[in-house]
């Protein structure tokens, strides 16, 4: 078996350790004598795993009792349109912060229900920076502010939330969810696809407070669509396959140490790469240094020959997905918290020995 050094952005890499226990129970889950993916999703196995990855991420993040966590299809691109869809009238508006293709998709969606109010966009420097708080243009009877936290594609993030002056947050925080500990008292709802930082594709999580719910009265939402429907009780067949991998992600993480001990890999591996990327202008990062990411690491060789050159040997020497987003180009190391310091470690060698053999 043979197992390459993994920088996708998504879907990602997966914890060895949950991999290998998925395939140990593939056939036979816990004496059952049949697999998790065959059981019905209203039995006492699959019950039990929807209820430990609902308590294991309540646990993680700290959440109380004043929050709903539930396990939707359709990814955060639903959500794009499921969250103002629930949220907005014609007649309310919302505040948007624009730092990528995401949150560009995100207010395109929106805007079919409410008025959306662009409160900052990086749109004119190609999406190379997030904003300070100063440079928000919010309004003043905005229902929510959205934002997304980590952005895939440009390789930007918020250092902290936004202050919103205590208008409720609602985030995409598909890329970097779990890799740090946040703020939930400034949420109201956040939502982020599990194929990253959470587990393979196919399922978003979103975590909804219940007061911020509870200020949704329309009665026009299909009934699939309407968050009130699944916090209820569980509506439809889910995934279970992929949540019962999110509740192995999640049992993982806890015993890791939780999001204080990833925040200080993760802060391990960036620095790391990006020193490598500073050390001289061979490598040139895209993202302004103060909006970097830790998740998604972008950057550029002198010529996009050297890239493809730099793309063809590294799959050589078992470094996969390290080639940009088909709109932007370039390199793109994605470092997520299954992706381990070794991985980074073999990327930067790689990347030391290949500037000594082409500058």
């Amino acid at each position: 078996m043979k197992r390459v050094h993994n920088f996708s952005a998504g879907p990602a890499a997966l914890p060895t350790e949950v991999l290998k226990q998925a395939q140990s129970e593939l056939l036979d889950y816990q004496g059952s004598g049949t697999s998790i993916m065959e059981m019905s999703h209203r039995g006492k196995y699959y019950t039990e795993v929807n209820e430990q990855a609902q308590d294991r991420l309540k646990r993680i993040l700290g959440l109380g009792d004043d929050f709903h966590v539930v396990f939707l299809q359709g990814g955060a691109s639903l959500q794009f349109m499921q969250v103002a869809m629930n949220f907005l009238s014609p007649d309310e508006i919302a505040d948007y912060i624009n730092t990528g293709a995401w949150s560009t998709k995100a207010i395109k969606e929106a805007q079919r229900f409410g008025k959306i109010n662009e409160a900052f966009s990086s749109k004119g420097s190609n999406f190379n920076r997030v904003p300070t708080d100063s440079e928000l243009s919010l309004s003043e009877d905005a229902k929510f502010v959205h934002f997304t936290s980590n952005n895939t594609i440009f390789g930007t993030q918020f250092a902290t939330e936004p202050n919103t002056n205590g208008v409720p947050l609602v985030c995409d925080a598909s890329s970097d969810f779990l890799s740090r500990p946040i703020d939930i008292n400034k949420y109201g709802l956040i939502y982020a696809g599990a194929q990253k930082n959470l587990g393979p594709s196919g399922v978003a999580v979103v975590i909804i407070r219940k007061e911020f719910l509870a200020k949704q009265n329309k009665s026009d939402i299909p009934t699939i669509l309407d968050y009130r429907t699944h916090t209820e009780k569980l509506f439809h067949t889910p995934p279970t396959f992929t949540i019962y991998l999110v509740n192995l992600v999640l049992k993982w993480v806890e015993e890791k140490g939780g999001l204080s001990y990833f925040e200080k890999l993760n802060t391990q591996k960036a620095e790391l790469l990006y020193s490598t990327i500073d050390a001289d202008d061979f490598y040139r990062g895209t993202a302004e240094v103060a909006s970097r990411s830790k998740m998604n690491v972008t950057f550029r060789l002198p010529s996009e020959e050297l890239e493809a050159q730099f793309l063809a040997e590294a799959e050589q020497a078992d470094l996969v997905a390290l080639k940009g987003h088909r709109s932007v180009g370039g390199i793109r190391a994605s470092i997520y918290n299954a992706c381990t310091l070794e991985s980074v470690q073999a990327l930067t060698t790689f990347m030391e020995s290949f500037k000594a053999k082409n500058s």
